[in-house]
């Protein structure tokens, strides 16, 4: 058993809630520090939000916190995409195998879950509209600024900077000599709109399926919600043309939907209103390392690693943050320093990955998926998956449905992507799919692909709990 310690956590969003959860669970004194008003009972400002794509990962260490059906009363299943080519025709893509699927969760309900459940464990302190303003790292304690404008000094045994991609904890820890950091931000922004219920209720489209409106330079996206709305974002150049800088009057915004998306303005009675009134958003990646300093402080999600949302996994991955160092907390015992570095020894590559995968899809997302060559692509990769189960695994799959570490499936992928250039380049390659030229390259590269056991990458509940 651990030893109960007096823990602080900066950040209440959805990391960080998850993880003082699971830290109150082992019995450990915790305070969470959030310089936004408790969203439950406050009016939050919106159009900023992406609708969350839960997937395997998170399910797990929601499963972990005792959890699941909590949010499971809420989550819409999304089995593949929905393609909506300009002429209002659409095409279904499955993710996965029948039933597999990744669900739309609303940021804010998943959030007032996780606060409520942690404010039913004992010895948890919540401390909202507090402000983290300074770092003792030595210590380890914060400073904050209270909703009164006072400082107050918090000390603790451990700080966990779990405060998102403009972390303070992070910032602090940016003037430690031979601390790497490093940021990116897309030439692209996002805008969130809205697709409502229907007159007599329900959805205006398809519930389950995650809907694309690829094209090329650009995209909208839009998921859909218990009350039957859509959370729909428009990924678009902040510079160019077409571009936000283009679109300075509601008669420009109406035109340019009606030319680029127009079964989606079909549906968007406040479209203009709410363009001109929600923010644009910033996409950023975020790199640094290392994350933690001395045992007494640790980064945790977007702090450490903020992604772009093209995989859906920027939540997934901060989730599974948590199961595995709470994994290493039990394997070494009362020597936490130790468990850190193990933590950010193994898991900094995968964040690297993912970071990457993450850029990779918004490519393939904005551009591929309405290509007639990548359809035929993932064809190949289909026949490929079933004939080859235990080596040949659909990188979306690795990503998606499984715990392989991101960076193992990321070496996968890219030897099977390999793989299906060299097929791509064979003429009439589908034809001729049993030919012995077909099936010797298909052997040849089969050997670089060791069998796949998720059981391998897999973290049952025994072993953390």
């Amino acid at each position: 058993m651990m030893r109960s310690r007096d823990l602080l956590v900066v950040g209440g969003g959805l990391v960080g809630t998850l993880w003082a959860l699971l830290l109150a669970q082992q019995g450990h004194r915790v305070r969470v520090v959030e310089r936004r008003p408790d969203l439950r009972r406050a009016s939050v400002p919106g159009g900023r939000s992406i609708n969350l794509a839960l997937s395997d990962r998170g399910w797990r260490a929601l499963r972990l916190a005792g959890l699941e059906q909590r949010i499971r009363s809420f989550a819409l299943p999304m089995y593949g995409r929905m393609i909506h080519d300009r002429d209002g025709q659409r095409r279904f893509q499955p993710y996965g195998k029948p039933g597999q699927a990744i669900y739309s969760v609303h940021r804010r309900l998943l959030n007032a879950e996780l606060l409520t459940a942690l404010e039913e464990q004992p010895g948890v302190e919540l401390l909202f509209e507090h402000r983290c303003v300074d770092v003792e790292l030595d210590v380890p304690a914060i400073v904050v600024e209270t909703p009164e404008g006072e400082r107050r000094r918090l000390d603790a045994e451990v700080v966990f900077g779990v405060d998102g991609a403009y972390s303070a904890v992070r910032q602090r820890m940016q003037h430690l000599e031979r601390f790497n950091y490093s940021q990116e931000y897309l030439e692209y922004g996002y805008k969130e709109l809205t697709i409502p219920p229907a007159a007599t209720g329900g959805w205006q489209m398809e519930p389950d399926a995650l809907h694309i409106w690829p094209r090329r330079r650009y995209m909208l996206i839009a998921l859909p919600n218990p009350d039957g709305s859509f959370t729909c974002t428009l990924f678009f150049p902040f510079e160019g043309s077409p571009s936000f800088a283009e679109l300075r009057t509601e008669a420009d915004v109406e035109h340019f939907f009606a030319e680029e998306f127009p079964d989606a303005r079909a549906l968007m009675p406040r479209l203009a209103e709410e363009f001109f009134a929600n923010p644009t958003g910033t996409l950023v990646t975020i790199r640094c390392f290392p994350w933690s300093y001395d045992g007494k402080v640790l980064l945790l999600g977007d702090a450490a690693h903020a992604i772009v949302p093209f995989y859906g996994q920027g939540m997934n991955a901060g989730f599974e943050d948590c199961v595995l160092l709470l994994g290493l907390l039990r394997r070494f015992g009362q020597d936490w320093e130790r468990a850190f570095k193990e933590f950010e020894r193994q898991r900094k590559p995968s964040a690297d990955a993912i970071a990457e995968l993450a850029l990779y899809n918004f490519v393939e997302m904005r551009d591929r998926v309405a290509d007639p060559s990548f359809l035929q692509r993932k064809r190949l990769e289909q026949r490929l998956a079933e004939e080859y189960p235990e080596r040949f695994v659909p990188l979306y799959t690795m990503v998606t449905f499984s715990h392989m570490p991101y960076a193992e499936a990321l070496r996968r992928g890219m030897l099977q992507e390999r793989l299906l250039d060299e097929l791509m380049s064979m003429p009439d390659v589908e034809q001729q799919w049993e030919s012995p030229t077909v099936r010797q390259l298909i052997a040849r590269w089969l050997q670089e692909l060791p069998p796949y056991s998720e059981e391998e990458f897999s973290l049952p509940a025994e072993r953390v709990q």
